[in-house]
């Protein structure tokens, strides 16, 4: 054997095995942690900060289209939308013409956060918890809650609702509420 072979030591079996655990915790970690690190991250459906495009109970995006073929003037469609107040369910919106309007209302409670259907008869939202009422736009009627829904505004592109946040002054005004100023957006 020639000197120089003499002096390489070959890696021993500990430190072999050392290595292979070592790769095999670090490798375990990287795939638990990737989905928590993800959780963590905002979802980028539309891209551009346009917003989030509305999603079916499914979660695909809603095609106007179609949704417009469905609707009748005055419905509010309930989608998945931007989370505003605690929640994501938020309600299309859809105008006198049959049109999406350019707002759309957060379907959560001011109240204790229970999701508030939509009553077509009464046109009015009717939350089951603990009796609140909001009129046709959200605005607060009767309480116990103590504000109306939270706004959005939406959009149409490419045929997909797209739901950003409401930064302009509330246009609601009811006896119970008329304060201008989103109080969502803080």
């Amino acid at each position: 054997m020639s000197e120089s072979a003499a002096q390489e030591i070959p890696m021993s079996r500990r430190q072999l095995l050392s290595f292979v655990t070592g790769g095999a915790i670090a490798a375990t970690t990287a795939a638990t942690l990737y989905p928590v690190v993800l959780y963590f991250l905002p979802p980028s459906t539309a891209g551009g900060g346009e917003g989030v495009a509305a999603k079916d109970k499914e979660g695909k995006d809603i095609s106007v289209s179609k949704l417009l073929a469905a609707a009748t003037p005055g419905e509010r469609v309930l989608t998945l939308g931007l989370d505003v107040n605690g929640g994501d369910a938020t309600y299309i919106v859809i105008n006198d013409q049959k049109e999406v309007a350019n707002f759309g209302i957060n379907a959560v409670c001011t109240h204790l956060g229970c999701v508030v259907p939509w009553d077509n008869g009464a046109k009015q939202f009717k939350c089951p918890c603990h009796g609140s009422v909001y009129n046709a736009d959200g605005g607060l009627e009767r309480g116990p809650a103590p504000q109306p829904l939270a706004l959005v505004k939406t959009t149409v592109s490419e045929d997909k609702v797209l739901i950003a946040p409401w930064t302009e002054q509330d246009f609601r005004c009811t006896d119970l509420w008329c304060n201008k100023d989103p109080y969502w957006a803080k």
